[in-house]
């Protein structure tokens, strides 16, 4: 069990210096074999076979903790890695995000991809919605990226006869987010 979280660690590690290096895919790969090897670990899931043997192994609280930190960051990873890759798979984005936002609700850049995988998706208002919790949630004086695939400042200020009023929210919460407090 410890062997197994540790390798989780190691392949986490190598995702964030694959995603650092540009090599997105093989970093998605190694967030997915993260994930991997931490499956059947975590006690709130149901066991994939029920009734036979024992639900899973009895973790500490300190390997529980390493258990949900890796799998939290390893979703959150994954949602930034594809929102980098093309074509960008938004759904995907929309659930690794959603996952995030299950364990830590108040995930700024979760918060935020979660925003930007629902306005490419065409769900306004729920774009709306994880972008002003991201705008009210983010670090004071943190710059953020903007990821291939996503608005563009043209298009954020150029008048579309058919944006609707949430669309054209949901753009200005997309900038508010990006360049708040950003000198």
């Amino acid at each position: 069990m410890e062997k197994r979280l540790q390798e989780a660690q190691l392949y986490k590690e190598k995702g964030n210096q694959r995603y650092r290096e540009g090599k997105y895919r093989d970093a998605v790969s190694r967030y997915h074999r993260a994930l991997l090897q931490l499956r059947g670990l975590d006690p709130s899931l149901p066991s994939p076979i029920p009734n036979l043997g024992p639900q899973g192994p009895v973790l500490t609280p300190e390997q529980e903790n390493i258990l949900h930190t890796t799998q939290t960051d390893c979703y959150n990873n994954l949602a930034a890695c594809l929102l980098q890759m093309e074509p960008v798979n938004y759904e995907r984005v929309k659930e690794y995000s959603q996952k995030v936002l299950e364990r830590q609700p108040d995930n700024a850049k979760a918060l935020y991809r979660a925003g930007v995988a629902f306005y490419h998706l065409q769900d306004y208002d729920q774009a709306q919605h994880y972008l002003l919790a991201a705008v009210n949630r983010q670090p004071k004086g943190k710059q953020h990226y903007v990821p291939s695939g996503s608005i563009t400042l043209q298009q954020a200020y150029t008048p579309s006869p058919l944006s609707s009023p949430s669309e054209r929210h949901c753009k200005a919460l997309f900038f508010k987010f990006l360049f708040q407090d950003c000198n």
